[in-house]
């Protein structure tokens, strides 16, 4: 099973600025949106305004279904 790692950055105001795998569809910020609220316990937050994402590449293949890219 191979494991992805999605990286965040965030602003100083604690908005999205870059956010991995993103479908050109969406917004960094409505990724990491709909990333946090469709996972559970997948997300590590990071020092320095960083965090990451840990999922499987099923999971993410679903979670990216019906997302236009």
């Amino acid at each position: 099973m191979e494991n992805i790692m999605i990286h965040v950055r965030f602003n100083n105001d604690a908005t999205v600025s870059e956010i991995g795998e993103r479908p050109s569809a969406l917004a960094a910020q409505d990724w990491f949106n709909h990333l946090s609220r469709n996972t559970q316990n997948c997300y590590e937050s990071l020092s320095g305004g960083r965090g990451v994402f840990r999922l499987s590449a099923e999971q993410l293949d679903v979670l990216k279904q019906g997302i236009s890219t």
